[in-house]
């Protein structure tokens, strides 16, 4: 299948290599995930693996979520997360995954939700300039003209102005795999990814295995 994890982000560090040079580098706990569900073209109609990760009360959760744990003799999962595969031969619901997926060299693709930022205006959601700063401009930070006026009299859509900012599903491709500690079930990827520290994040591989 292809290589597929859920994982924790850790936090941002730095690392160094042979030569001494300086690695940014995403710590994130990946696993153990376990596999809560198969998905078949003959059932389903696609190829997927459903991965659960994080242990979670029983209490905190409902009893449907509850009855497809127990129908597949599971533990209970925090976090469900689903992934296309072209195959799922050889895969068996209570499988577990852990960090040994991946190796140092991988090159993987990483989703996550980017932090929220509330309601922001153009100058930061869009990185328009800010007008003149002296005291009769009057126009400093404001979005500018909408444009049109009396024809067609309307804003046309798509037009960059303030809003809300951030919280969206960010994918960051083909990011190097530096080191994996399969003792912690942690891998260090080199760069930045999308979230905030304890975001949950969906790592695949950039290559089908």
């Amino acid at each position: 299948m292809n290589k597929a994890l859920l994982g924790k982000k850790i936090g941002m560090t730095q690392i160094f290599d042979e030569k001494g040079k300086i690695i940014p580098v995403t710590a994130i706990e990946v696993g153990p995930c376990t596999v809560t569900q198969i998905k078949t073209v003959e059932q389903d109609g696609y190829t997927a693996v459903q991965l659960g990760f994080g242990d979670v009360k029983e209490t905190k959760l409902n009893k449907p979520e509850l009855g497809k744990f127990s129908k597949a003799k599971l533990a209970p999962k925090k976090h469900l997360r689903e992934f296309r595969v072209d195959t799922v031969e050889g895969i068996n619901v209570g499988d577990e995954l852990k960090a040994d997926v991946f190796a140092a060299g991988d090159k993987v693709d990483i989703q996550g939700t980017s932090k929220g930022k509330g309601f922001q205006g153009v100058i930061k959601r869009h990185g328009q300039s800010r007008g003149p700063m002296g005291h009769g401009s009057m126009y400093h930070r404001r979005p500018g003209s909408m444009g049109p006026t009396s024809t067609p009299g309307r804003v046309f859509p798509g037009k960059k102005l303030p809003g809300h900012m951030g919280c969206e599903t960010i994918t960051i491709q083909n990011l190097e795999v530096i080191k994996v500690d399969l003792d912690k079930n942690v891998i260090l990827v080199k760069g930045s990814v999308p979230g905030a520290k304890g975001s949950i994040l969906k790592i695949k591989s950039s290559v089908k295995a």
